[in-house]
């Protein structure tokens, strides 16, 4: 069953990276909200702060994406039984960026001059980083990898 949910999150994954994570926009009546999604963000956030954008770009799109195939790797035997340190890690690193879209959310609609609305891809791309690290704790509870 773990092999399966993993393996499903290689899907997931980037349907929750294309997804709307919020939508925002002027608190007017006149203006309509933007859709934003973790790929449009990097979009823009390539354009205005490079350095950013590669940290937000290693928490968004490859700690997690590395980690879930890590996890792959071990549960068909391909990756050694150690390597699931490395793969604790980069779980740390995709649960941090779901802190900080949080963060981002609480500040902008604290400062009352933008509305923003949450929307269905924050709870897929929440539920993505959750589901694995719930399979790596699995894993390493478990010792489902037998690899040589």
């Amino acid at each position: 069953m773990l092999k399966l949910v993993n393996l499903a999150l290689l899907i997931a994954y980037p349907v929750a990276w294309a997804a709307p994570l919020m939508r925002a926009g002027l608190d007017l009546p006149l203006f309509g909200l933007s859709e934003i999604s973790v790929l449009s963000g990097l979009r823009s956030l390539w354009q205005t702060d490079m350095a950013l954008a590669a940290v937000v770009t290693l928490f968004a799109l490859v700690a997690p994406y590395v980690k879930t195939v890590g996890l792959a790797l071990m549960h068909f035997g391909r990756m050694p039984r150690r390597g699931l340190a490395v793969l604790r890690i980069m779980g740390k690193l995709a649960m941090a960026d779901i802190f900080l879209i949080a963060l981002y959310i609480t500040v902008a609609k604290g400062i009352g001059l933008a509305r923003i609305e949450t929307a269905w891809g924050l709870y897929l791309f929440s539920g993505c980083v959750i589901a694995s690290l719930i399979i790596g704790w699995r894993t390493d509870s478990q010792g489902v990898t037998r690899a040589t």
